[in-house]
């Protein structure tokens, strides 16, 4: 995958006459955006229509001639309103450094929260959060609700085949995530032909649909919507909660784009997957118009007996990519919150030398693959599993809507009158949507909000435990300067060995525990002494020459240096790598890093009698803390060279 960057590269010998290596460049971007960003809107197609006018449902939509217009209406115009203004014309204007998506929107609040009013940043700060928290929901519903509907197909072409949609599926699923360590770069060059053949397919049987009843085509015209959404709201209310399906994965679009750019997935969106998708849900609701039967499966029965089977697995295999789309998408968030400090730091491979982003957390994986086969086993079914979906996606939507009008008034000066008439308009039709999706509670709307909550709660606690943790050990390590005074002075009788000791601490205001204790205990320290300290920039990257700042602490003659090493959050850490930029001027004499020993201050939490946090939020931030992945690993530091040395912390 290339990034926007590639786009907008100055025009080199190649690109004269027509600039055909800029174009191939451009296509190949948009190509595999194809393949990654539209798979799960993409796919909505499939059950969406199906969904709106199920009779099993709890507010079911009776199929009318009138109903079926006002419907194809309503997702056309929640389509366009949601996905194609609210995304793709405004959010995705909003980035940082590039980099989209609901975190990138939280990382720009926290840049201004000390410019502008701390406290409403804050509290939407924590809302950004809780609609990341919704992505997991979305993140484990969407490879079970995509992966269901296209088996489902099954049931179709043979009936007697339906026992087989659940273990089928399951299989699937659980092959999808056993090869996610291998990473989607072996795999990710076919993903956008196969998309654009299933962009190809479901349009081509939308024009089928729409030449037998071309009087589906009046539904275009937003008078059909409004009229049914006021002229039957009732009935039109609760049909929302289905016809949110047709917008799921617009999230995507956005938290996708630092990799694509927003031209790629502009002009994917309007030049192919948004006519697409919309000449199905018109070729559906003609099928439906000529038969009222059809509501059983509107999508697969608009396509040829001939062509039912390759329908099948080309949208068993579309749904596969919406399922790799989202979980991917489920390791950027958990690497971005991590290194925000919303949550542990977890083990994470980087599948692709040449793609930035594709990373594999095993802890997310083996997570999502066993709650993603407990609501297979559990729905047994893409309708049951509807009910559960629209709560995540409309929570992010609403959530993603009003930070971005918050960061427009901040970023742009844009006016207030214009802020109140947009905000107002866009999050009226998302709160519709919102209070639709509420009256499915009961019926499975509550499994992404328990999901959003857990997760909210999480990751809130985990923060809020750290910034603890970080103040107690800041007291048990004591002042850096009076050390190193003391070191200067003899206070701390000390024997100098030769050789390099690097000393990973949070900041220069503190001693390393590890050499305090090493003073202390061992009274010796080392020829050459780095206090290495990582800041995380609420940047995606951080260019190599911000990449370090030396600091002497005072003395130039000691040998004792502080460094720092800023990465962005989409980065991870290389301390013996970064090291070796430095100049042996700035370290006060050269530092030998093939035989450099690593100290790290391992801290055992307690649960204290301090009421810093309630009893249950201690135990829940205590046991988070063991999922947290090995620090030597995490910063790349030689195992044979790293030194742990134990402290105990209460919180």
């Amino acid at each position: 995958m290339a990034d926007s960057r590639q786009e907008a590269a100055p025009a080199g010998p190649a690109e004269a006459h027509g600039h055909p290596a800029r174009d191939s460049v451009r296509l190949a971007v948009v190509i595999g955006a194809l393949g990654v960003v539209f798979g799960d809107i993409g796919t909505s197609p499939i059950y969406t229509l199906q969904t709106v006018f199920n009779p099993g449902d709890p507010h079911p939509v009776p199929v009318s001639t009138q109903n079926v217009y006002g419907v194809v209406s309503l997702v056309f115009w929640s389509v366009m309103i949601i996905v194609t203004v609210t995304y793709v014309l405004l959010a995705m204007r909003a980035d940082n450094d590039g980099e989209g998506g609901i975190m990138a929107l939280i990382t720009l609040l926290r840049r201004w929260s000390s410019q502008r009013g701390r406290r409403t940043a804050a509290i939407l700060a924590a809302l950004g959060i809780f609609g990341a928290s919704l992505f997991f929901g979305d993140s484990m519903i969407t490879p079970a609700i995509s992966v269901l509907s296209a088996v489902e197909g099954l049931k179709v072409v043979e009936p007697s085949l339906a026992s087989a949609v659940v273990p089928v599926t399951a299989v699937i699923i659980v092959i999808l995530f056993l090869v996610q360590r291998r990473g989607t770069a072996a795999v990710g060059r076919v993903f956008g032909p196969v998309m654009i053949a299933w962009f190809t397919a479901i349009g081509a049987c939308g024009v089928k649909g729409i030449a037998e009843h071309p009087g589906i085509l009046r539904a275009l015209s937003p008078t059909y919507a409004l009229g049914f959404l006021f002229g039957h709201f009732g009935t039109a209310f609760f049909a929302l909660a289905a016809v949110v399906l047709a917008v799921t994965g617009a999230e995507a679009l956005y938290a996708d784009m630092g990799h694509f750019g927003r031209r790629a997935i502009t002009r994917g969106w309007l030049f192919l997957v948004f006519p697409a998708c919309v000449l199905s849900y018109l070729g559906q609701g003609a099928l439906i118009l000529g038969d009222p039967k059809n509501i059983s499966s509107p999508f697969f029965l608009l396509v040829p007996d001939w062509g039912r089977w390759p329908m099948i697995l080309l949208a068993t295999a579309a749904t596969v990519i919406a399922s790799q789309a989202v979980i991917t998408g489920a390791y950027s968030v958990t690497s971005q919150a991590a290194q925000l400090g919303y949550l542990p730091r977890l083990r994470i491979a980087h599948t692709s030398e040449s793609t930035i982003g594709q990373i594999y957390v095993p802890w997310i994986n083996w997570l999502l693959m066993v709650s993603v086969l407990t609501l297979v086993f559990a729905f047994r079914s893409s309708a049951a599993l509807a009910f559960a979906f629209g709560m995540a996606v409309t929570g992010t939507i609403t959530i993603t809507t009003l930070l971005f009008f918050y960061v427009a008034r901040g970023k742009w000066g844009t006016p207030k009158w214009l802020i109140g008439i947009g905000a107002g308009v866009l999050l009226l039709v998302d709160l519709l949507f919102v209070a639709a999706n509420l009256t499915k509670l009961v019926h499975g709307a509550w499994l992404p909000l328990l999901i959003g909550l857990t997760a909210f709660t999480v990751m809130t606690t985990w923060q809020r435990g750290r910034s603890i943790v970080t103040a107690e050990r800041a007291r048990h390590e004591g002042p850096l300067p009076a050390f190193i005074n003391d070191l200067r002075t003899g206070a701390e009788p000390t024997r100098t060995v030769p050789g390099t000791a690097v000393f990973l601490n949070r900041g220069k205001e503190t001693a390393p525990l590890a050499l305090r204790a090493n003073v202390e205990h061992n009274h010796v320290r080392h020829e050459q002494v780095v206090i290495l300290s990582i800041e995380t920039e609420p940047v995606p990257r951080v260019p190599a020459d911000r990449r370090l700042l030396v600091d002497s602490l005072g003395f130039a003659d000691d040998g004792i240096v502080h460094v720092t090493a800023r990465y962005g959050y989409m980065e991870t850490p290389d301390v013996p790598a970064t090291l070796a930029m430095l100049e042996p001027a700035d370290t006060e004499g050269p530092l030998d890093l093939d035989r450099a020993s690593y100290f790290l201050s391992k801290i055992e939490l307690r649960r204290g009698k301090a009421r810093t946090m309630a009893p249950w939020r201690k135990r829940l931030f205590i046991a988070t803390s063991y999922i947290t992945a090995d620090a030597a690993e995490y910063f790349g530091l030689p195992g044979d060279r790293t030194v742990i040395m134990g402290s105990h912390i209460e919180v």
